[in-house]
């Protein structure tokens, strides 16, 4: 059977600061978002990456946020569907531009953090992502949350004639409307193996999560969201990509 693309959020370390094991968990994935300066990374660090990810055969995302270095892009702004649309450009052309001097090409883009969260809960704002995508490149997905009523998503992007990725997380609960769980919050994060590779089955067999309130949750998976932060998040991945072979092979 086919399985969901691993992605995984990379290139975010800044200056002489370590964010992250890149090279460990490079190898283990398909497609790499790399910070473009806006909440991390800097353009060495920016095309270090790029030059890890074409080593190892790794499509190439760009990951724009909000302006919040301090906030690692996490925070809230008010910012219009316009500068959305034009923080998006700005930062997928700068990593375009390392990509083209690593022989290499961008292969979609993934908002980061705040600005995909709030993409998620505001068409508007989503239009404003589309259209930089569709200025940018039409031919690149753009990757998005995936609830559990993605159909307005669906209708707006055949509109922009925009490919939409739905992205999922292993790791994380879920509320009853697909959005994740608030890291505020008890348990919003998975660290048990098992819990987190079971999770990652369950959403490739486009089986039925638990939602927080004991609900059934179903999800589209066209992508899973992995994390090298840390041994232990390592250890998961190898878990998930080991999990998913099996599967291929049925």
């Amino acid at each position: 059977m086919a399985v969901p693309l691993l992605n995984c959020d990379m290139g975010e370390s800044f200056g002489n600061w370590t964010l992250g094991l890149d090279a460990e968990v490079m190898p283990y994935v398909d497609c790499a978002n790399i910070a473009c300066g806006f909440h991390a990374s800097d353009p060495h660090v920016m095309r270090r990456t790029v030059a890890l990810a074409a080593e190892h055969g790794v499509r190439i995302g760009a990951h724009p946020g909000y302006p919040d270095l301090v906030g690692f892009g996490r925070r809230s702004m008010a910012c219009s569907a316009a500068e959305v649309e034009d923080m998006m450009l700005y930062q997928a052309g700068a990593l375009a531009g390392i990509c083209r001097a690593e022989g290499t090409e961008l292969a979609y883009i993934k908002p980061h953090g705040a600005m995909y969260n709030d993409m998620a809960a505001n068409l508007e704002l989503l239009e404003g992502a589309m259209r930089a995508v569709r200025a940018f490149d039409p031919s690149l997905p753009l990757m998005v949350m995936s609830t559990a009523d993605a159909d307005s998503h669906r209708e707006l992007a055949a509109r922009m004639g925009i490919t939409l990725w739905f992205e999922t997380f292993a790791d994380r609960a879920y509320e009853a409307n697909g959005h994740l769980a608030s890291r505020r919050l008890p348990g919003a994060v998975h660290h048990d193996q098992a819990t987190i590779v079971a999770q990652a089955i369950a959403l490739a067999k486009g089986e039925a999560l638990t939602a927080r309130d004991g609900t059934p949750l179903y999800l589209p998976c066209d992508t899973l969201c992995v994390h090298g932060d840390n041994p232990e998040s390592m250890a998961a991945v190898h878990a998930i990509r080991q999990a998913f072979q099996a599967l291929e092979s049925v």
